[in-house]
């Protein structure tokens, strides 16, 4: 039985599992000034890992957000990048799956499948016209080789992991997207639309799919890079989506998803014009930064509070190199620009929580502080009770700036509302 996303689904992944109400009630209020989403509580394997959860937490966290809250639609738990090597874990209790196969792009397919592939794709060859862009794009015979030759074993990989799941969910129901968004180089139109094809050609039945952007998609931070190429591969993306949809009878409301989509403020005006314009759906990821208000509202509440956020961020500059190893693709920390724990120590609450908190324009937002502990939520984690009693304390604060942190900074900032 499939199950169908609707055309807006944003990731509120929680590293800790506290927030699953805080979250609901930004698409709560949400859905009251019309702009209607399904939320996926997304947690990856390295999280868990990192914590010392499992699926079945995060799981529990929805179910009972969703029933505290009265909630009436849809929600998914996401099984968050996962691989053949870690997905059995997730199967049980996940019904949306992100399927990451970036580390298979440009592994090297057998000849023979290239020259199948090739074969089967011959009638996308010539002059595309896309819905949505000012003219076509054009496809060689050369293109669809050069496709085949760096994403084929990827496209591969996502259907073997995908006939993994359906042989384990059965009738159940779940959403596939697929992940290449830390892949090292940008995918543009002509390489969305036949990976896509090639998606189709092994049944996968995508309803999302995470290219790679040109930029830089920091953690926790605003996006660098060139605001106009971005806007030209988003709507080559939307169009080149919708176009495969169509072709290649994927699922009805195939959309792109967007990751490490929170903080970008500056894309923001640009994703929401062009869902406005063309109709288009989205899925975007906004997971850490709830991490990030917590400890915020720790060091605003002083007292035990900012000892614990103190605590944290120099145990963070100890072990800078090993929590930023893993997320390599996406901080980029100049550590001149990160002052000692002795001198954060003297600082009041309130230029501690300037550094941190993303405040665009604001001269004391420290992005190479807040990239730093976006990283460092193991630091948190191995305090343990300490750490989840001090979330407790300061419950309403915490609860307060998760919900408007969503629903003003990220949900009004990306979705138009319905007409």
């Amino acid at each position: 039985m499939a199950i169908t996303l609707k055309r807006y689904s944003i990731g509120i992944g929680d590293r800790f599992g506290r927030e699953g109400q805080a979250q609901l009630e930004a698409i709560i209020r949400a859905k009251k000034v019309g702009i209607d989403l399904d939320p996926v509580w997304n947690k990856s394997y390295r999280e868990h890992t990192i914590i010392g959860t499992s699926p079945k937490d995060v799981r529990q966290e929805a179910n009972a957000a969703v029933k505290a809250k009265a909630y009436k639609g849809n929600y998914f738990v996401d099984a968050d990048h996962i691989g053949l090597k870690n997905v059995d874990h997730f199967i049980e209790y996940c019904d949306f799956f992100t399927i990451d196969v970036a580390d298979f792009i440009g592994a090297t397919p057998d000849p023979d499948q290239i020259d199948q592939f090739v074969r089967a794709h011959q009638d996308l060859c010539g002059h595309i016209d896309l819905p949505g862009l000012d003219g076509p794009i054009m496809i060689r015979p050369a293109d669809v080789r050069r496709v085949a030759g760096r994403f084929l074993c990827a496209i591969q990989e996502a259907a073997r992991i995908y006939r993994h799941i359906l042989a384990k969910k059965g009738s159940k129901g779940f959403v596939v997207e697929v992940s290449m968004d830390e892949a090292d180089q940008a995918q543009g139109p002509v390489e969305l639309l036949l990976i896509l094809a090639g998606l189709a050609d092994e049944g996968v039945p995508v309803q999302t799919i995470a290219p790679r952007f040109s930029g830089r998609f920091n953690k926790g931070v605003d996006y660098v890079g060139d605001l106009s190429i971005f806007e030209r591969q988003f709507r080559q993306g939307v169009a080149a989506v919708a176009f495969a949809q169509g072709r290649f009878a994927l699922p009805e409301g195939l959309k792109l998803s967007v990751h490490s989509g929170s903080d970008k403020f500056s894309l923001y005006p640009i994703i929401r014009s062009v869902l406005q314009e063309s109709g288009a759906g989205l899925h975007i990821k906004t997971a850490g930064t709830t991490w990030l208000e917590e400890l915020v509202c720790l060091a605003q509440a002083g007292g035990e509070g900012l000892e614990i956020a103190r605590y944290i961020y120099a145990q963070a500059l100890g072990q800078m190199e090993q929590l930023c190893r893993p997320y390599a693709t996406v901080v980029d920390i100049d550590p001149t620009q990160l002052p000692s724990a002795a001198e954060v120590n003297s600082w009041p609450p309130s230029r501690l929580v300037a550094a941190l908190r993303h405040e665009p324009g604001s001269a004391q937002f420290n992005p190479h502080m807040r990239q730093l502990v976006h990283v460092a939520y193991k630091c948190a984690a191995e305090l343990g009770k300490r750490f989840l009693d001090a979330l407790d304390a300061n419950r309403t604060a915490i609860s307060e700036a998760v919900t408007y942190n969503l629903l003003e900074r990220h949900i009004k900032a990306v979705f138009p509302a319905s007409s």
